[in-house]
């Protein structure tokens, strides 16, 4: 099934399928992630979410239909693999991740950390323990209440700019001390203005791609 990707990428089909990756949330940008994983043959991924699917998530969110709200995001991300790519395997972890239980999800080896989360707390707690342990990791900051898909960007946590949550990242870590370099998705909008943080199809759709286009050719690269 990976005729096409092998064109441009050759054997290198078979390192990503020695590949496992931990990829944290499943929403707007997560679900993205995880099809562009499936779809390019990653051997393994952990996928870590605990909600369910939601009306409101219909609007953005690759895995939410009309005929499985209500049912665990996890589970239906690996329906969605079985009628995809049945090789993948999907280790599904229900779990709210926080610092207590952070370590929990480091019990096996894992090649690369792809974080779609967007709770603050446990978003700091994670980017902390992979600079720290040097793990692999690319974090995407905020997609809310931006409308211009074009203006994301993979740079560097240093050079963000106009994003609330890389600034706040980049705050903790420089109070923390703590050292290493933290590619992310970002943009270079400025967010619109709005009484609740709103959302649309496109701009967490591409920060997904993005972070997964960037974990792939990572992986090639080193082999």
């Amino acid at each position: 099934m990976f005729d096409r990707l092998e064109i441009i990428i050759g054997d290198k089909t078979k390192t990503l399928k020695e590949k496992t990756i931990l990829l944290l949330g499943l929403g707007g940008v997560g679900g993205h992630v995880f099809e562009a994983l499936v779809r390019s043959g990653i051997g393994t991924i952990i996928v870590i979410d605990n909600d369910i699917i939601d009306i409101t998530n219909l609007n953005r969110q690759l895995l939410a239909t009309k005929n499985n709200i209500g049912n665990h995001k996890v589970d239906e991300a690996e329906n969605r693999k079985n009628e995809i790519n049945k090789d993948c395997n999907v280790i599904k972890i229900k779990k709210f991740i926080t610092e207590d239980n952070l370590d929990s999800i480091f019990n096996q080896k894992i090649d690369f950390v792809i974080d779609a989360i967007d709770t603050i707390k446990t978003k700091k707690a994670l980017i902390k323990k992979c600079l720290e342990e040097d793990i692999k990791i690319i974090s995407v900051m905020g997609t809310g209440n931006k409308m211009h898909p074009e203006l994301l960007e993979i740079t560097e946590i240093t050079k963000t700019s106009y994003d609330p949550l890389a600034k706040e990242i980049r705050k903790y870590l420089n109070k923390e001390k703590i050292k290493g370099k933290l590619p992310v998705i970002s943009s270079i909008e400025k967010p619109l203005k709005t009484e609740k943080i709103g959302s649309n199809a496109f701009v967490p759709a591409t920060a997904g791609l993005l972070a997964a286009s960037y974990v792939i050719n990572e992986l090639i690269k080193e082999d």
